[in-house]
């Protein structure tokens, strides 16, 4: 009666340590054993293409993934490169479709004409068609080189340290630049492509 512990008012709760159990340290639970309470939910077995993916990754050389992002960096490249949108009509296919329906450059209207410009060296041109593009272009191409570099060769390129603010801000001025390149007066029509 006096002396014994009371877990709550009507007596239940959880059982209490024997009285040397609380002095021994926490042992964990050994890798592919689960402890003895039931888990909150039943885990769902994967489905055949989860499995499929995961057996996959699991099996895939560290270069593969690097290598796909590659391979979609240059599909992209060739596909401004054989397209050639500098002598394109803005409604030849396929369009933006926002330019399409409202008249209205999107934020990355001119993007893939400013690569074209890029990849041909002209850099006045590229800054013409997309400003923000050609000024972003050296640090995401370094981000790439340090990932690739590190996810399939190991290298350790030091990292560019882009804060939160940083992003915010030229997201920020990406959305001024979308807004004031649509704008019908002088000086803002030069923005218009």
């Amino acid at each position: 009666m006096y002396g014994d512990p009371v877990t709550s008012v009507d007596g239940a709760g959880p059982p209490q340590p024997p009285t040397g159990a609380l002095d021994a340290p926490p042992q964990p639970w050994p890798a592919g054993q689960v402890p003895p309470y039931p888990a909150p939910y039943p885990m769902p077995e994967p489905d055949r293409l989860t499995r499929f993916v995961v057996r996959l990754h699991d099996r895939s050389p560290r270069w593969a993934v690097p290598l796909a992002a590659v391979g979609c960096v240059a599909a992209g490249i060739g596909y401004a490169l054989i397209s050639d949108p500098t002598h394109s009509s803005p409604d030849a296919a396929p369009t933006c479709l926002l330019k399409l329906t409202t008249g209205l450059d999107c934020p990355g209207c001119g993007g893939t004409r400013a690569l074209w410009y890029v990849l041909h060296a002209d850099l006045p041109a590229a800054a013409r068609h997309h400003f923000l593009f050609v000024f972003a272009l050296p640090f995401l191409a370094y981000l790439f080189v340090a990932w690739a570099g590190r996810q399939a060769f190991g290298w350790r390129l030091p990292q560019l340290g882009i804060s939160s603010k940083v992003i915010g801000g030229f997201l920020a001025a990406w959305l001024a630049f979308s807004v004031l390149r649509n704008l019908p007066w002088a000086p803002f029509t030069s923005l218009y492509v």
